[in-house]
């Protein structure tokens, strides 16, 4: 534990030159990021007496450890069930399996390679999976762990993994290949049987041409020693394993994709390519038994039915008491283009046919029974879609869906924005959950939710956690994140204010963004007054109360004009403009730059004074839960649209939300409903400049504004959720065809930062100002390349550049890029300065203050922090009549790039909250609750005792942060954070009663500071930056958690608390639990020895090495998995995790001595030979004379 006395530290200042490290500000870091004690106030200070504050926290309470991951699996490939552990793993393309099981069971594991799964085939009930990738690889994971890891692999070399069967209750494992051979892998040791089918054998040998892949492998219901082999081209071959032939060969002249058998082991029936079904019977196999085109239209003349569209799956699953299903998706009919993806229900005479959103994947039909050679009474189908899962009810007519208690709906729209909130007050959630459970659908199954395996306790965090995410829809929804699972409370359209936008109505509208015009780009939510306000990217802010009561009412709403005047005079040159990243909403992600328009000309009026979007002006009827208390919107300026909003503070206790963009900062008063401040960021300083800047003709500037560029909406970061991209958009060129963009080119620093040969400095944007585009120009730009995306119309100049490679979706998700100059003698020239942070608090606005008072902290895309005085009506009547003026106090300090965050702690290093409103319902029916007083929370309930005579400010940029004392505005303490990259977030949070700056870094580390002296605690490299999903969702909160979108359909969540680390174990789900196995149906003393028929069949005879030999070395090559003691450490602590840990150790010691063995016996067989062929020379030679050698 280090102590810090500031008397001595300050006295220390004194002495020191301004450049140096002198004395004990942040030990340990090193190279850049090397920490270091500056003056930056008056020396008098230094005599102001002061207590010494105890930092507790140290590197031993940091560690980093993803926990849980939520939401849809990004591009699903593959599904499987357990039947009797009734657990439901999916694959998908980028080598993930996420393991399903009851709520809150939820495990997510990756392969290595990241190739993608092809196949998954669960060892029902020995809790164990194979998965098979698209490097030709088989693993076998081991899930009696918490977090499953591969126990082997057997990559294959020569040929590729086409098709897996596993029969129930057997360790071999039938391998299909893309030659058409049948290869058997023992499941116990991962090793290759000698036994193989060989294409040519299994076909008749008249037959001229190769059967192509195997599609399907399965053993015959009736005889565990018949197995079937479903080729490609149409050829299904009824192996018999023991004589090493075929019993049965069938041929149609349609390739086949899947087949299914009747439980009796008599028929089996084929989906065709052709959208047909036919039914083969063992007896009978020269022709189908019965050929059916389900959706094909029957011809007049009663010619063969037209094709349809390719069966992909059928399932063939028999009932007791009623008709057998049949099931299947695709076949439906070409003429009906329009038709969604659809799965079809044949039963008896009956066909249903449900269609669904998204194409479909895979389907499983669940059955009551394990055994293949008994009736299956089907009882549910399980669809995966591309992205989403639905479960179909089959025992009632109408075939309803259960339920999903899984957070999958995450990406129902693309996510924009997150917050996360952790040990928030814990009356919320179950408020929240009632006034969303009002709005729940109905019509869902009655039935339990049929994936209902493993187990789960809630372990020892119980600290109440929400997640809230924005959408490109305008929607938020907020999460019970608590004891690492989710479960959505309660939606909020923000949308519900405004009037639907009408085809053909943008221009009147003055819209600026044309797909998603109400994403919410920012949110600020308050846990305590329960009030929030959420930015949209159509320059908008909205203030929402919470009520328990439905409520009729209209909407107030204002407009503010926020344009910056002074600007710099333009000259052909291209010039560098200044910052516009973000705190609360991890960089103004919509921007991009595509071309170039001219807005003026084109509506025919300048437009002026008018918003982007038409709020309602009827009373609206709004549910309990959020009610919109305020919109504000800014308008456009003659001509100029408005920029987006870059920042975003609400307090309740002073009843004032204030944002910024990059023209200047607005305050509103929401009691009021007034407008207290429209000023540019010029005029903020007044004569505290600390930058001379030339004035710009105002005139000029309007020719400025025609050439600006166009703006993506927010659906284009996610190319792969919407497909919603309208035709009807202006067409700009691709970024490299335009001639702007070769502008843009020449406009980068040469000084800015690059990682991984993308330009990755957050705070400025390139622009290309004084040329107008000729007609030929924009006739030349309008013209758009075959696949080149359409896009939006054109925003102001001053928007950020993100490129974003247009040619593939890949390129498109992965990329991230951004400019900026990192050079200060540029500053003369920056024409805009972007607000990019905000916090109200209780604090000292001058240096000759001698007590707290309500403060707002302005922070600029150029490092200059501003504090504005607040100055409120003294009694709480006053309130509602007297006006709250607001002024700048005078007091500028500087940072190193532009200012993310900020915080107040007390004289004795506690965080100090700002002042905030106890919540009350506006539209409560008691009479009391609406008359009283407001209850007014001024300090931090932490830190009971009076505040002193001092505070520290704590604020982080994307290149430093500074520890500053104040009214004395010395800077205590500062740390050069990095030197070649940014920071992406900054939050200063509470970690074991203790508070830190948490920082997430653009070259993809994790850090840690300690608070007030800035020590280094934590550094690790985490995640590189790979696109801007990641960069706009990070976020810290409380308690060592963090979050971000790991794909356009998960949530991430992870910790970097070493004790949430060490109590991970507890809180996770068990996929293993202990099941009988039920019995089979009338098998007497044979249960369990065989799999479907009561004639022996011992594999183990057939393909075990004595019999079948071993397979060729380099067919396929062994490799040990990691999962053997490694995840036992995790496991459960005393006697039963010693006898897991004894158990693998033998399990592994059985192995060598295994190898050893094998070893032995090759050495012996060696030297047999050896001794054989010397009898036989000797022999030879016994009876010749020297000489005749």
């Amino acid at each position: 534990m280090k102590k810090f006395n500031f008397r001595k530290v300050l006295d220390g200042l004194t002495a020191s030159s301004p450049g140096g490290s002198s004395g004990g500000g942040s030990g340990g870091g090193s190279g850049a990021s090397g920490g270091s004690v500056h003056p930056g106030g008056t020396a008098g200070a230094a005599g102001t007496p002061r207590d010494e504050i105890q930092e507790t926290l140290t590197s031993d309470y940091f560690q980093i450890c993803k926990t849980v991951r939520h939401g849809f699996p990004y591009l699903p490939t593959a599904l499987a069930f357990d039947p009797v552990q009734k657990i439901l793993a999916i694959g998908t393309r980028t080598g993930a399996i996420r393991i399903l099981g009851r709520p809150g069971v939820d495990c997510y594991c990756q392969h290595e390679s990241g190739a993608a799964v092809l196949q998954l085939q669960f060892l029902i009930n020995e809790g164990a999976l194979v998965s098979a990738s698209a490097d030709d690889a088989l693993h076998l994971w081991n899930l009696r762990q918490k977090r499953p890891a591969i126990l082997h692999s057997l990559k294959f070399n020569r040929e590729r993994i086409t098709y897996c069967h596993l029969p129930f209750q057997s360790k071999w494992l039938y391998v299909g290949t893309e030659r058409g051979n049948t290869h058997i892998v023992n499941i116990e040791s991962f090793i290759l049987s000698g036994y193989v089918i060989m294409w040519n054998k299994a076909i008749e040998l008249s037959t001229k041409t190769h059967p192509g892949p195997v599609v399907h492998l399965s053993d015959s219901p009736r005889d565990e020693g018949k197995l079937l082999i479903g080729y490609e081209n149409g050829t299904v071959v009824l192996w018999d394993l023991r004589s090493k032939r075929a019993d049965l060969r069938a041929y149609y002249d349609e390739a086949i994709h899947s087949v299914a058998w009747h439980h009796e082991g008599k028929q089996f029936m084929c989906s065709h390519s052709d959208g047909s079904l036919t039914l083969w019977n063992l007896k009978s196999p020269n022709r189908p038994f019965q050929t059916t085109i389900p959706h094909g239209k029957i011809q007049r003349d009663g010619k063969k039915p037209e094709s349809c569209k390719p069966i992909l799956k059928v399932e063939y699953k028999t009932c007791k008491n009623s008709e057998p299903f049949v099931i299947f998706s695709g076949g439906l009919s070409y003429d009906k283009a329009c038709r969604r993806p659809s799965l079809t229900i044949m039963h008896g005479k009956a066909i249903t046919v449900l269609e669904m959103d998204h194409p479909i994947v895979d389907f499983l039909t669940l059955c009551e029974t394990p055994y293949p050679n008994e009736f299956q009474e089907p009882y549910a189908v399980v669809v995966l879609l591309e992205k989403d899962l639905i479960v179909v009810d089959l025992t009632q007519s109408n075939f309803p869906i259960f339920e999903n208690p899984y957070p999958i709906d995450i990406h129902e729209s693309p996510v924009t924005c997150t917050e996360y909130f952790a040990d928030c007050p814990p009356d919320l959630i179950p408020v929240l959950y009632s006034v969303g459970a009002k709005h729940k659908k109905q019509g869902y199954s009655n039935k339990e939710w049929p994936i209902s395996g493993g187990a789960w306790n809630l372990g020892a965090q119980t600290y109440p956690e929400i997640i809230i995410t924005g959408h490109a829809d305008g929607s938020v929804k907020f999460w019970d994140a608590s004891a690492i699972t989710l479960q959505m409370l309660y939606k909020l359209k923000t949308s519900k204010v405004f009037e639907k936008q009408k085809l053909g109505e943008g221009k009147a509208t003055a819209e600026i963004v044309e797909e998603d015009p109400f994403a919410v780009q920012m949110m600020y939510w308050c846990p305590e007054s329960r009030i929030f306000c959420v930015a949209g990217v159509s320059a908008y802010v909205v203030v929402y109360r919470f009520s328990k009561h439905e409520v009729n009412t209209e909407i107030a709403s204002l407009e503010v004009r926020l344009q910056y005047e002074v600007e710099d005079i333009i000259t052909p040159e291209p010039e560098i403009i200044p910052p516009f990243p973000d705190a609360s909403s991890q960089l103004p992600s919509l921007k991009s730059l595509s071309g170039s328009t001219n807005t003026v000309a084109c509506e025919g009026t300048m437009k002026d004074s008018i918003p982007c979007l038409s709020v309602k002006n009827r009373p609206v009827r709004m549910p309990p839960g959020y009610q919109a208390d305020l919109v504000i919107q800014l308008v456009w300026v003659d001509g100029e649209p408005p920029q987006q909003i870059s920042s975003l503070a609400v307090n309740s206790a002073y009843g004032l939300v204030a944002f910024g963009n990059c023209n200047g900062l607005a305050v509103v008063d929401f009691m009021q409903k007034t407008v207290l401040l429209s000023m540019g960021t010029l005029e903020l300083y007044g004569s505290s400049d600390p930058y001379q800047r030339q004035p710009r003709s105002p005139r000029k500037s309007k020719q400025f504004a025609a050439d600006n560029f166009c703006m993506r909406g927010l659906s284009n970061f996610y190319p792969d959720l919407t497909k919603r991209i309208r035709t009807s958009y202006q067409s700009l060129t691709e970024l490299s065809d335009s001639p702007v963009s070769l502008e843009l080119e020449r406009c980068k620093s040469p000084t800015s930062d690059h990682v991984n040969g993308h330009c990755t400095s957050p705070t400025s944007q390139s622009c290309s100002s004084g040329k107008r585009l000729s007609s030929a120009d924009v006739s030349k730009a309008n013209r758009r390349g075959p696949g080149r995306p359409p896009f939006r119309k054109a925003q102001s100049a001053a928007c950020m550049e993100i490129s974003l490679p247009v040619t593939t979706e890949e390129n498109r998700e992965n990329s991230f890029s951004r400019s900026r100059s990192s050079s200060v003698s540029s500053i003369d020239r920056d024409s805009k300065e972007a607000i990019t942070a905000l916090y109200f608090m209780e604090s000292f606005a001058r240096k000759n203050d001698s007590a707290v008072s309500p403060c707002l902290w302005v922070g600029t895309g150029l490092g200059m922090v501003l504090i504005l005085s607040l100055n409120l009506p003294a009694s709480d009547d006053l309130r509602q009549s007297e006006p709250v003026m607001v002024s700048p106090s005078g007091t500028v300090l500087t940072l190193k790039g532009a200012v993310l965050t900020f915080a107040c702690l007390d004289c004795m290093g506690t965080l100090t909250h700002p002042p905030y409103e106890v919540w009350r319902d506006p539209h409560s029916a008691d009479e009391g609750e609406k008359t009283r007083k407001r209850k007014l929370v001024m300090h931090s309930p932490s830190s009971s005792q009076d505040m002193g005579d001092h505070q520290f400010a704590v604020i982080c940029s994307e290149k430093q942060a500074k520890v500053f004392s104040l009214p004395s505005q010395t800077c205590l303490y500062v740390h050069n954070i990095t030197e070649t990259s940014f920071l992406l977030r900054a939050d200063v949070v509470t970690l074991c009663n203790s508070v830190c700056l948490a920082c997430f870094c653009a070259n993809g580390h994790i850090m840690t500071l300690s608070l007030p002296s800035l020590r280094p605690l934590l550094d690790i490299n985490y995640l590189p930056v790979t696109d801007m999903r990641i960069a706009r969702t990070f976020c810290f909160t409380n308690e060592g958690q963090a979050l971000y979108l790991s794909s356009p359909t998960e949530i991430q969540r992870l910790t970097y608390s070493q004790e949430m680390c060490d109590n991970l174990q507890d809180m996770l789900g068990d996929l293993f639990t202990p099941v009988e196995t039920p019995e089979a149906q009338n098998r007497g003393f044979l249960k369990g020895l065989f799999g479907g028929s009561g004639q022996a069949f011992d594999r183990e005879e057939l393909f075990g090495e004595a019999t079948a030999g071993k397979a060729s070395r380099s067919l396929a090559q062994h490799i040990p998995g990691s999962g053997g003691i490694e995840g036992v450490r995790g496991a459960a602590g005393g006697v039963i995790g010693d006898l897991t840990r004894a158990r693998i150790a033998l399990d592994e010691r059985g192995q060598k001595l295994g190898e050893l063995d094998e070893r032995t016996a090759s050495m012996m067989a060696s030297a047999e030979a050896f001794s054989k062929h010397a009898h036989e020379v000797m022999l030879k030679y016994k009876d010749k004379k020297w000489y005749q050698f």
